[in-house]
């Protein structure tokens, strides 16, 4: 049965394990989240003053702190230079908010110093999209046609997608390393809150976890959903 139609065995095998564990992630982040966004910080710090001081501590005073609408959309844009804090983060003096605003801050300076796998992620941001956006086209044109070096280079190409994650793993812990290192140098929030705050980033962590697995699973099932048919 064409992968497209669902369900299959691979899928059943190797998909939907993937996808309950991601949406598992995505409960416990957003449940820790909630817990710690109850929790003031003594220091009375908000997010976004946390990563003001944080950025200004290294020198980077020039890469802008700046709100940005929706729930965990924080991130950290680094062709405008920008930490972009979500409402319950940007304005909110809470152990989730000082948290992640501080992880933030952890990719604007693994930029800084050059952090390798930060660069090579970015530079392979535009074949991932590629890879993405053309994969499956291939694969089914190169199925439907019978020609198995088009759906080879499809395979190939979602495999960038799972590259991508695997890359993003280490970039995401070494920023939460280093803000779970800075609140602690600066004192910005006590013995309770930092494991308060490792949680929260520990909960995160699991997220880009899930996305890696459900990715090889992806990847996996393509391989051998079409291994088998080019052998038949």
């Amino acid at each position: 049965m064409p992968f497209f139609y669902l369900p299959d065995r691979y899928y059943i095998i190797l998909v939907l394990p993937a996808m309950l564990i991601a949406l598992w992630a995505q409960m416990r982040v957003k449940g820790t989240f909630a817990q710690f966004s109850t929790r003031s910080v003594r220091s009375g710090l908000t997010g976004a003053q946390v990563a003001r001081r944080i950025l200004d501590a290294n020198g980077l005073t020039h890469v802008r702190v700046e709100q940005v609408a929706g729930s965990l959309s924080d991130h950290y844009d680094p062709r405008s230079q920008a930490v972009r804090l979500s409402q319950d983060v940007y304005g909110r003096s809470t152990v989730a908010a000082v948290g992640v605003a501080a992880h933030e801050t952890g990719h604007a300076i693994q930029h800084a110093v050059g952090y390798a796998p930060l660069q090579l992620r970015t530079a392979i941001i535009p074949v991932t999209n590629i890879g993405s956006s053309l994969s499956i086209p291939l694969i089914l044109l190169g199925f439907f046609l019978g020609y198995y070096p088009l759906v080879s280079l499809g395979i190939i190409l979602f495999s960038l997608v799972t590259v991508f994650q695997l890359i993003t793993l280490p970039v995401e812990f070494n920023a939460s390393r280093r803000a779970l290192i800075t609140l602690e140098q600066y004192h910005m929030v006590s013995n309770e809150e930092h494991q308060g705050v490792k949680k929260v980033l520990s909960a995160a962590a699991l997220t880009y976890v899930a996305a890696l697995i459900v990715s090889v699973a992806n990847l996996l099932r393509l391989i051998l959903l079409f291994g088998g048919r080019r052998r038949e």
